[in-house]
């Protein structure tokens, strides 16, 4: 029975910690191509790491906006132009899994700007839809 059990543990741990650690990898991969995306000027790429639908939600410092296009918009009023934009760095402090398909992910942003410089930090809940992880809700500050 105990031979079983550690045959059992040897041949499915390994996948548990594989699986988490993809999924972990895949979230980082979306971060640092907003980075990138955000530091090019691409706000509409920037925002292929967010859920296009009308439920996604983001917190920010004017209160609870939802839904893709709304955040867009927003994006597009209050960094109009590169200057505005600056660049973008995230620290990821914690990636946290939640359930095979919820991930929260905690973070600092700073953006370095010649007009000054912002910083805050970020919670994120990641949710894999159809195979993609997206960013359903996003509470910045």
């Amino acid at each position: 029975m105990r031979i079983l059990f550690v045959l059992f543990v040897s041949f499915f741990l390994p996948y548990h910690l594989e699986a988490q650690s993809s999924a972990e990898t895949m979230i980082r991969k979306i971060l640092s191509n907003q980075e990138t995306a955000w530091n090019n000027g691409d706000l509409k790429t920037y925002m292929s790491g967010y859920w296009n639908n009308d439920s996604l939600m983001f917190i920010g410092k004017t209160g609870i906006k939802y839904g893709w296009q709304t955040t867009f918009d927003s994006y597009m009023k209050n960094y109009p132009d590169a200057e505005s934009m600056g660049t973008l760095t995230f620290e990821v402090i914690e990636i946290k899994k939640l359930s095979p398909i919820y991930y929260y992910v905690t973070g600092k942003w700073m953006l370095t700007r010649s007009i000054g410089n912002l910083f805050g930090h970020f919670t994120l809940l990641f949710k894999n839809i159809n195979g993609n992880w997206k960013i359903i809700s996003d509470h910045s500050s």
